[in-house]
């Protein structure tokens, strides 16, 4: 029997702002959201939001689950994500991919991640590929991995970076055909997500794409596009050429993040072509100016929501846009289907706010894994 949740007394924003609402949930799924619902019968659990704000569980279509890294030897490999980690930050839908690293960091590796974390209660996808070239794919291609692999969703590249295959046009034009060809057969869209370095080339390549090839542009997924403010002029150019920028949270870059997206908007960009990922669990390097010796730290997962909160807080960003970033956007982008919204038929994935924009719960497939800023659902390695 399918186990019945009621979540009363919360102002929901689906992203779009609904008002008070009362949510009920069957399973893992969103059944009804109405201004009241009664409980009837037995076997209804019930929730009191207390007046709490609820949104859509977060998205990172961007993390190193895994753990990235090691560009200064094997001790210099970044540690793999514990479920609680992305918990603790409201991020219920993730997508792992490898670095600059595809030999150590394997996809076997990052496949077994992936269904780890869908067993430890999240939903996890991932992308086939690495930086270089030739591809490195689970199966005889990159079609073959979204067709036949249940969670590759898409294939990851790197562009205008010194440690890149420094692919050219027609190089990639055939990875967006394949991505393309594996998301229309297996039915999960297709995306291939580039990582940009700091070259001066920036993403001119995929511009050209985009003014030859229209058609191609929603299947092109540039992310660390505010690495110089060059490059954001770049994407900026994109973004008005139908595409989606990918803001990382973390990592290098010129400006805040949640600046970058002010400064967008103003140059006419729309707010949903833009997305925020957090690159976290990428090894984050610092040099003591004074001995000279490297530490390593993980990169943070939890920047999202804190630029979220600051566009809304410091931009004065509606809430209802502002959450687009980490909602519907990426669901988007990504081609997930039935994430991103609080809607019947949905997936119960939900984030409660407080008055502070403060994360205080979190429901993952209608799970509440998160009480009151206490973790409930850890994983088995988890402290």
């Amino acid at each position: 029997m399918t186990m019945l949740k009621l979540i009363k007394n919360v102002f929901v924003y689906a992203p779009e702002k609904l008002g008070m609402r009362d949510i009920l949930l069957a399973g893992a799924r969103i059944a009804e959201v109405r201004e009241c619902i009664e409980p009837r019968g037995v076997g209804v659990e019930i929730f009191d939001g207390a007046g709490k704000t609820v949104t859509p569980g977060f998205i990172d279509q961007h993390v190193h689950i895994t753990g990235g890294g090691g560009q200064d030897g094997y001790n210099s490999l970044a540690p793999p994500v514990a479920p609680g980690e992305l918990i603790a930050c409201g991020t219920t839908t993730v997508v792992g991919l490898l670095g600059t690293d595809g030999f150590v960091k394997e996809l076997t590796e990052l496949y077994a991640k992936t269904r780890a974390l869908e067993m430890d209660g999240l939903s996890a996808y991932m992308l086939t590929g690495y930086y270089g070239l030739p591809t490195k794919t689970l199966m005889r291609c990159v079609a073959d991995d979204l067709i036949f692999i249940d969670k590759v969703i898409g294939c990851k590249l790197a562009l205008s970076d010194d440690r890149s295959s420094f692919p050219d046009e027609k190089e990639i034009l055939r990875l967006i055909n394949q991505v393309r060809l594996g998301g229309f057969t297996s039915g999960k869209g297709g995306i291939l997500h580039i990582h940009v370095g700091n070259l001066p080339e920036g993403i001119s390549v995929l511009i050209d794409i985009a003014k030859k090839y229209a058609t191609l542009t929603t299947y092109i997924s540039p992310t660390h596009v505010i690495r110089t403010g060059e490059l954001f002029e770049q994407a900026i150019t994109f973004a008005g050429l139908g595409g989606m920028i990918d803001i990382s949270t973390g990592g290098t870059k010129f400006d805040a993040p949640h600046l970058c997206v002010l400064k967008a908007l103003k140059a006419g960009v729309p707010v949903g072509r833009m997305t925020f990922s957090s690159d976290g669990h990428g090894g984050v390097r610092r040099i003591d100016p004074v001995t000279k010796i490297s530490t390593y730290t993980p990169a943070p997962l939890d920047l999202n929501l804190k630029e979220m909160t600051l566009l809304v807080e410091e931009g004065n960003l509606p809430l209802e846009q502002a959450l687009q970033l980490i909602t519907t956007n990426p669901a988007k982008n990504m081609n997930l289907k039935d994430k991103g919204r609080i809607r019947t038929g949905y997936d119960a994935d939900l984030c409660f706010l407080d008055e502070r924009l403060n994360l205080t719960d979190v429901f993952a497939k209608g799970e509440c894994v998160m009480k009151d800023g206490i973790i409930l659902k850890k994983g088995k390695y988890d402290q």
